[in-house]
């Protein structure tokens, strides 16, 4: 099969690899028909994170079980899923209380499980996904292609936006604001607004990531940037600030614009990976300022937002401006990279 390989920095190739097979009763193989690039690909991508060797990449990604092993019941031949970036088995003690993303026998995409077989990266035609009835939701049908990229937003960015809500403890009649503009701040967003915020700043300096911002329920856009953003947030608010903050980007100097427009007895609700961050521990103490969030559990959020979007109650497939084919992967980052696109999707 055909399948995405980091061979280093600003090195991104379609490539052929071995087929993936069941390995494990608790094995599923599953046709990828919609991937995506992420922002935290082009970490790696730009040499930020080292690449040492080549590498599989990608994520996100939905698509048809092809086949199953002879332990697996929840899903079948057939079925439509959705694949969260990370897979867990859903029943382990960190699993059981939401935290997929901490799961004891779980593991990313693209790399080796705990015994040492291969799991296909996303960015593929297919995926060898391991703990398979933890891991993916099915939805009841195969859905309208229409639904396609909402749906693939629930393997990653839609669930981190929303983690990052519920991190900062997002309540009715909230100011939030939202530090970034990427795929995830814009989810966060749509999350806050969805959590019933009513007042939602949209930190961007960008067209048409603000149009999506708006139409995603953002009231306010701030272009400005460090203490010139939380001067203007202090300003919307009468000097208040912000009942929670959405960091979705990863910097220190994001994290420190987030912080600062944080209200006293506010909480930053954090999912941006983060690089160089250093916190303001005093600060933070005199002002009652929460630090909260980390890897979203996306699985955990994956049944009631598959649920609204099948409803038509979201539609976070709007962070899609990009559709490529697989075979244009390269392509699909360095729009990225560029800030050409806001999130591209690909289709094996």
């Amino acid at each position: 099969m055909k399948a995405t390989m980091l061979n280093a920095p600003r090195d991104i190739r379609l490539e052929d690899v071995p087929d993936p097979r069941i390995v494990q009763p608790t094995d599923a193989i599953v046709r990828v028909t919609a991937a995506c690039v992420c922002g935290s690909d082009l970490w790696p991508y730009r040499g930020i994170n080292e690449v040492t060797k080549p590498t599989r990449i990608g994520h996100e990604f939905v698509g048809i079980v092809e086949e199953v092993g002879a332990g697996v019941r929840s899903v079948r031949a057939g079925d439509f899923v959705v694949a969260p970036f990370m897979y867990s088995d859903n029943t382990c003690p960190h699993c059981q209380v939401g935290i997929q993303s901490r799961c004891d026998h779980g593991g990313f995409w693209g790399g080796h499980d705990r015994d040492g077989a291969m799991v296909d990266g996303g960015q593929g035609e297919y995926v060898r996904v391991p703990l398979a009835d933890g891991t993916l939701v099915a939805t009841r049908e195969v859905p309208d292609d229409a639904m396609v990229p909402s749906l693939l937003t629930l393997s990653d960015v839609m669930g981190t936006g929303w983690h990052a809500a519920v991190a900062a403890g997002v309540q009715e009649g909230d100011t939030v604001v939202v530090v970034g503009d990427g795929a995830v701040g814009l989810s966060g967003v749509l999350a806050a607004q969805r959590m019933g915020a009513e007042r939602v700043v949209a930190m961007s300096r960008h067209t048409p990531r603000q149009r999506i911002a708006r139409e995603f329920g953002a009231t306010d856009i701030v272009e400005a940037r460090g203490d010139e953003a939380v001067a203007a947030v202090l300003e919307l608010t009468d000097g208040v600030g912000a009942d929670a903050v959405l960091e979705c980007v990863g910097t220190n100097e994001s994290m420190q614009t987030a912080i600062a427009a944080a209200r006293p007895g506010a909480t930053v609700g954090y999912v941006g990976v983060p690089h160089g961050i250093e916190y303001p521990v005093r600060d933070m103490f005199a002002r009652n300022v929460g630090i909260a969030g980390g890897i979203a559990p996306a699985r955990q959020y994956l049944p009631q937002l598959r649920d609204d979007v099948l409803a038509g109650s979201i539609n976070p497939g709007l962070v899609f401006d990009l559709e490529l084919p697989l075979s244009e992967v390269a392509e699909a980052y360095a729009a990225m990279d560029e800030r050409r696109a806001i999130k591209s999707l690909l289709r094996p």
